[in-house]
């Protein structure tokens, strides 16, 4: 196995584990990750459009609509007309959601300073920097994809 398969597995493993930690935890408020990841973007920009929610989501529009529909009904987020355009709803949390979306987000804080507390801040410092090389070239290389793909279909 090339070093390049080896961290690629490795990051694979890694993200593996840290998803199966985020859903125990965040399962203990009775939401998926993805659930509590609507909460927060919604948190972050209260009126948010089921698109947007779905863009910064990176899922489809049905997946959204089930996630919104459901998080509406366990009280978490109410539904409100665009104020200018009557086709678009607007997404608000609750007051309950903010609590929840306050709760899971300090309880996930203290798990990822536990979760990561083996790693020493030197080390945590190269690893931030070349992650982050990481992450702008695989968005990069996503966009360059999208990009071949949208090509393809329109010709």
């Amino acid at each position: 196995m090339s070093d390049r398969e080896a961290l690629y597995n490795l990051l694979k493993t890694t993200f593996i584990l840290l998803d199966d930690g985020d859903r125990r935890l965040i399962g203990q408020f009775d939401l998926s990750p993805t659930r509590y990841y609507a909460l927060v973007h919604i948190a972050e920009k209260p009126g948010l459009s089921s698109s947007e929610l779905s863009d910064r989501l990176l899922c489809d529009k049905s997946n959204v609509t089930r996630i919104v529909k459901g998080l509406e009904k366990s009280g978490h987020i109410v539904r409100k007309p665009h104020e200018t355009d009557g086709r678009t709803l607007r997404l608000y949390l609750t007051e309950r959601g903010e609590a929840v979306c306050t709760d899971i987000s300090a309880a996930h804080r203290a798990y990822n300073e536990s979760r990561l507390s083996c790693i020493s801040e030197i080390s945590q410092g190269n690893l931030l920097e070349n992650l982050s090389i990481l992450n702008e070239s695989l968005q990069e290389d996503l966009s360059h994809m999208a990009q071949a793909v949208n090509g393809y279909y329109s010709d």
